[in-house]
């Protein structure tokens, strides 16, 4: 029997790995897996929890995708922003595979069809907030749907040693008790040891298999550069480069215009990219920009979600982000294509000291917070008690100035009681509308013969998204409004009739900051600011920032600091700004995983020896040309494959 049960479960395997591959090249035209996505696929398939961290373009939505597609159920995908859900679930649907999500802004209406479709099975994917997660309507939901997959995106979020924790995170895993059998996948960009085993116990992973991808970029070349005026230093390296494809990275929409004017005058070509576009003007730069229209992006940290351009060959940081979990992930997106590319940070000496005063602002005092707090929900008009899982859009400056509050005071007092579990805030992020159909074919059909205005609108609609009588659909007004020949403004009147007549339940564009109380309004002596999301977060904070100073200043191999960070077991990398400079080496890094090849077979000894280079300088060549899967190792002996 033993032998018998083995040969199915042989069997079965190579059935379940033949359709994956079927999966990947049906819905996303790849004809094989990257490394590392095939063996985290087939964990999840064969229902084991599982821990993925993967450097930033390393595929980590196929991980849990194609086993969704694979398995038999719905998949519910937790994460924590609007932007990612919807661009995700908009990919996914522009597959044919069934998707909706439930960010912070969705319409109660909306957040109850979308749940009873996913209860009834016309779902595939349900993305949700960690908020959302954990209200009652979903909850009680969730307990009656077939969940098949439980996956945990951007699952750093859950530590506070995360660099954006999100104390929702926490709750997770009370849902896996309405489903215990149902597999989970944490997946996340960058994690240090700390926060691996964080994730682990607070997610409650049963023996789960884990696969840590390494965070050396061999082909990546780590620089910083001091400079007098980092304007014209940028300036300078995009004039030099005129044919590459980079982005630019800011920390703040200002900066992203002072940048675009600047490179705009000097005629390079330059597009921008920040959360407050809107879907044309975003769709439109990206186009540009993955055409080679234009070939410089500056963009704030809303630039990068779904963005998978291999061939960019150099990202500058114009303003540096205050930890290394960030600038890790940003300048990772240079040189997806495995050819070399270049990472730089431009710095001015007041840079640290802004940052540093940045950071002290960030923690305003708890008493000032409160008075936040206690004014926003005399201005939104929520009695105590009430509010409960309500939106409300939120005008900062008119707010700002009715109370006599600075915007960056009231800013970070919302970012605390985020962390606090008080209440989500969004910010200004272009959301665009969305709407279904609430009658059937047979009525809307009777309908639009009666009104002639708008038969032209129902048409469109119907034909050009064949979901819309099951569940909400994003549209872009503006392609509606030009296939029309109308303009904005006529089609938001004739939206408005068919939503007068209960012809469609609709949710207008908005890109306006929203607020979600998750709980009823309290008063102020009851409102209690945690440690955790007040003074351990700010010391957190502190210890982040010291990281990233340490970097940019400190004499030291660049990638060895990254790989030390994350892991502990950094090496020098022979190609950094640092490394260059002290470098006796005849070799560099680029001609070292050229070399050893034509070496093979032989040992480490006997490459080290054939070299007369640093064993450390080897060992970190090896692991790349391991981890490309261009040699193995067997008996001792490096070979090539």
């Amino acid at each position: 029997m033993e032998e018998i049960h083995f040969l199915y479960f042989e069997k079965s395997e190579h059935l379940q790995v033949t359709k994956s591959l079927e999966i990947l090249s049906r819905y996303w035209g790849y004809s094989s897996f990257r490394p590392m996505q095939e063996e985290i696929v087939d964990s999840v398939i064969y229902g084991h929890d599982t821990l993925a961290v993967l450097s930033t373009g390393g595929g980590k939505s196929i991980c849990f995708q194609v086993p969704g597609l694979a398995l038999d159920g719905i998949t519910v995908v937790i994460s924590p922003l609007i932007a990612l859900m919807q661009d995700q679930v908009d990919q996914l649907q522009k597959r044919g595979i069934k998707a909706l999500h439930l960010g912070g802004n969705a319409s109660h209406r909306e957040i109850d069809i979308a749940l009873d479709n996913a209860r009834f099975g016309n779902v595939t994917f349900l993305y949700v907030s960690p908020e959302r997660a954990k209200s009652q309507l979903f909850i009680e939901r969730f307990k009656q749907m077939n969940v098949s997959l439980i996956a945990v995106d951007e699952a750093h979020c859950i530590s506070e040693w995360g660099h954006d924790f999100r104390p929702a995170y926490r709750e997770i895993k009370q849902l896996r008790e309405h489903h215990p059998s149902a597999p989970v996948i944490a997946l996340t960009a960058s994690a240090t040891k700390r926060v691996q085993e964080d994730i682990v116990q607070s997610l409650g992973l049963n023996s789960p298999k884990e696969f840590i991808g390494t965070m050396d970029r061999s082909n990546l070349h780590y620089e910083v550069r001091a400079s007098e005026n980092k304007m014209n230093s940028i300036v300078e390296y995009c004039k030099a480069r005129p044919d590459h494809s980079g982005i630019i990275y800011c920390q703040t929409r200002r900066s992203v215009k002072e940048v675009v004017r600047r490179l705009r005058l000097l005629r390079l070509p330059a597009g921008f990219y920040h959360g407050g576009l809107n879907a044309s003007d975003r769709e439109f730069m990206l186009n540009e920009w993955l055409s080679n229209r234009i070939r410089i992006m500056v963009a704030t940290n809303a630039f990068g979600m779904g963005i998978d351009k291999p061939d960019v060959r150099y990202v500058l940081h114009y303003e540096i982000p205050n930890n290394l979990e960030a600038y890790y992930q940003e300048s990772g997106r240079a040189g997806r294509d495995g050819s070399a590319a270049s990472a730089v940070a431009f710095w001015e000496p007041r840079d640290l000291l802004i940052m540093n005063d940045q950071l002290s602002s960030k923690f305003p005092p708890e008493d000032r917070i409160k008075a936040v707090y206690e004014a926003i929900c005399n201005h939104l008009s929520i009695s105590f008690e009430a509010g409960t899982d309500e939106t409300y859009a939120f005008d900062f400056r008119r707010f700002s100035s009715l109370f006599d509050f600075t915007i960056q005071d009231v800013y970070h007092a919302l970012r605390i009681l985020q962390m606090n579990g008080t209440l989500t805030f969004e910010e200004s992020n272009f959301l665009p509308t969305r709407l279904k159909f609430s009658i059937g074919s047979s009525a809307l059909y009777k309908f639009q013969l009666a009104h002639d205005s708008v038969d032209a609108l129902i048409t469109l609609l119907t034909r050009s998204y064949p979901g819309i009588f099951d569940r909400f659909i994003t549209i872009h007004e503006g392609k509606i409004a030009e296939k029309l020949r109308i303009d904005s403004g006529e089609l938001r009147k004739r939206l408005e009739y068919l939503e007068q007549f209960g012809v469609i339940d609709v949710t207008y564009q908005s890109n306006s900051p929203r607020i979600t109380l998750l709980h009823g309004r309290l008063p102020l002596d009851r409102l209690v600011l945690s440690p955790q999301s007040y003074s351990e977060r700010k010391k957190i904070e502190q210890e982040k920032f010291n990281t990233i100073s340490d970097y940019v200043q400190l004499d030291h191999c660049r990638q060895e600091m990254i790989s030390n960070y994350f892991s502990g077991e950094g090496s020098p990398c022979g190609t950094c700004d640092v490394c260059k400079s002290r470098s006796t080496q005849p070799y560099t890094h680029a001609e070292l995983l050229e070399l050893i090849p034509t070496m093979l077979p032989a040992s480490l000894e006997e490459i080290r020896h054939s070299t007369q280079l640093d064993l450390a300088l080897i060992k970190r060549a090896v692991r790349s040309l391991m981890t490309e899967e261009r040699i193995g190792y067997e008996h001792g002996k490096y070979y090539r494959l």
